[in-house]
Parts: structure tokens; C-alpha cells; sequence
């Protein structure tokens, strides 16, 4: 989700008279212009600001917002700030980078945007961080007070290193380093697996079928959560009007529910889009199923799909 960039130089010397770090930050520098100028965003920084860039997020409901880091850990946000969403105190926009002294010093690990619109941030420490659109409880803070500068959540998640996070439209989810899940906000379509229909206000652990399992990756779609255990099984919950859980049916479900069409499959990553799935399996083939009145599911259809499907992928490709 961000614009990382990482090279590898490879044995051969370098053009006589350049040494081998030079020529790495050369193709660094080359590199990162041309993936983050892939966004229009960042035609408001300066060449001299995107040349500092180590890692970047863009989001919003039409790439409009975006928060970095600089190769000295400080964090700067640009763009609309909708409910608040830059974490900068207020609601105003800016056309130049604003710096986020909370977070500057902090290395990022992973963000994730739900469309509510909220921000859910975790450190490489493990710490977790929430801001913007609250109406619902997804920061996780026990309130429903809009967040407008990024905050700690700390409830239920002390002593845990948080690994990966994700959201749906109005609720968070993230993973520990010991393979727990813990939920937190919207909770209509039974999104955040506790088996009610109650919102969520704090971080809880997702239990149920996960109880005894360990989990090596998350994704939400906007009513719904997945989880893949380390066994390569994967686990849904939430929304499922559009059979984005892929149990074959239409039905919501409020507790994990393992996907038993995937039985032998070993699936290692998961992703989820508005209403539709994907998951990569550890061959490298990939299934989804889910909406599809876009044709996002590559089936060479718009019919929706309640069970697992295979993408036909170019095997050049």
C-alpha cells in the first residue's frame, strides 16, 4: 500500500569513476520518482521533498490524501484531510506538506484507510495508532468522539506487538505477532466476529473457530473479515449479500466461519476489495469470488460468485 522502493545491485562493477553507492542512490532516486509519480498528489511536493520519501500511503476516496515518511523517520500528510483523516488537528486541506509530530520518530509498519472514513496505523514497535471518522467506535477508543490527531489504542492491546492491520468501511481489525486478532467498531453485519450485531467501542479478540489458531494474515472488505491461519485454512465473517465470504450462500455470519470449498488448498495472503475476494495460494494460483458486476473477480463474466473460483492468469505474466 505504500511506495516502498528496495534494489538489489547486482555483481558487475559500476561505469568507471562511480562507486557502487552512488549508483544505487541514483536508481533509488530514479525509482522512487517514478512510482510516486504515478499519483497526481505528489505534483504538489517538490522534487527536493520526493527525493527524501521512504515510504509512502496514498488514500482517500479518490487518491486526494497521502501520508509519508522521510529517510529521517519524520512523517509529513498532504491533500483534502476528509473528517479529519491527515490527523493534523483540523479539518483544513493542504497543498503543502504538513508535518505529524506525533508520529515523526515512529517507523511505520503498516495503514490502512477505511472509507468511513478512518485511519488504522501501526508502528514497527507494535504500537497502533486511529484517527478521523468515529461514529461507529472504529478508532477503538470506547467513544464515538471523531479522532482528528492520530491516538494510541491501547485497550486490551498492552504488551502486543501489532503486525498488520486492516478496515472495513466503519470497523478495524489487526493482527498480533503471536497470531491473535482483535476487533473493533461497526458491528451490524456481524463484521467484527463477537456473535451479536452490538458495535464494538474497544479492541476484542476475535475467538470462536480462531481460538486455537494462529493467524498469519488479515484483510476487511466493507462489511466483512478474513482471516488465514498458518495451516494455509482461511476463516470469514461479516457481510456476505454479495457471497464475498465464499460459503456458497447470502447469508451474514457474526462468528468465523472456515471456507470449506478451499478444503487441501493451501491459501498463504488474502485480500479483499468493496464486496469481492482474492486469495493466493502457496502454488500461485489465485481464486476469488464475491461481487462481480464489474467483471473484478477475472472470470470473463459479471455473474457474482458464492464459492471460490480460479483466475485463469497468463502464465507469462
Amino acid at each position: 500500500r505504500g511506495t516502498q522502493t528496495q534494489i538489489h545491485m547486482e555483481d558487475e562493477p559500476p561505469p568507471q569513476g562511480v562507486t557502487a553507492k552512488a549508483l544505487e542512490a541514483t536508481l533509488l532516486s530514479a525509482l522512487k520518482m517514478l512510482d510516486v509519480g504515478k499519483w497526481p498528489i505528489f505534483s504538489l511536493c517538490s522534487p527536493e521533498e520526493i527525493k527524501l520519501i521512504r515510504q509512502a500511503c496514498v488514500f482517500g476516496s479518490a487518491g486526494n490524501e497521502v501520508l509519508y515518511a522521510t529517510e529521517n523517520d519524520e512523517v509529513f500528510v498532504l491533500g483534502m484531510n476528509c473528517s479529519g483523516c491527515l490527523g493534523t488537528g483540523d479539518m483544513q486541506s493542504t497543498i503543502e506538506p504538513r508535518r505529524l509530530d506525533s508520529l515523526c520518530g515512529k517507523k511505520i509498519a503498516c495503514l490502512s484507510y477505511g472509507s468511513g472514513p478512518h485511519v488504522v496505523l501501526a508502528t514497527e514497535e507494535g504500537e497502533v495508532y486511529t484517527w478521523g471518522h468515529n461514529a461507529y467506535s472504529q478508532l477503538g477508543n470506547g467513544t464515538t468522539n471523531h479522532g482528528f490527531i492520530p491516538c494510541q489504542v491501547s485497550t486490551n492491546l498492552v504488551n502486543k506487538k501489532v503486525i498488520e492491520v486492516a478496515c472495513g468501511s466503519h470497523h478495524s481489525m489487526v493482527l498480533t505477532s503471536d497470531g491473535e486478532v482483535y476487533t473493533w467498531g461497526y458491528n451490524n453485519s456481524g463484521q467484527v466476529g463477537s456473535g451479536s450485531t452490538a458495535n464494538q467501542p474497544i479492541p476484542r479478540r476475535v475467538t470462536s473457530c480462531l481460538q486455537n489458531k494462529i493467524v498469519v494474515n488479515i484483510a476487511c472488505g466493507q462489511m466483512c473479515s478474513m482471516a488465514v491461519v498458518e495451516n494455509g485454512e482461511v476463516y470469514v465473517w461479516g457481510y456476505n449479500g454479495n457471497g464475498q465470504l465464499g460459503l456458497g450462500s447470502s447469508g451474514n455470519q457474526p462468528t468465523p466461519c472456515r471456507i470449506a470449498a478451499l478444503q487441501g488448498i493451501r491459501v498463504q495472503r488474502v485480500a479483499c476489495g468493496y464486496a469481492h475476494t482474492l486469495v493466493l495460494t502457496d502454488e500461485g494460483q489465485i481464486y476469488a469470488w464475491g461481487a462481480n458486476s464489474y467483471g473484478q473477480l477475472g472470470t470473463g463474466n459479471k455473474s457474482n460468485q458464492s464459492y471460490p473460483t480460479t483466475v485463469i492468469v497468463d502464465k507469462d505474466r
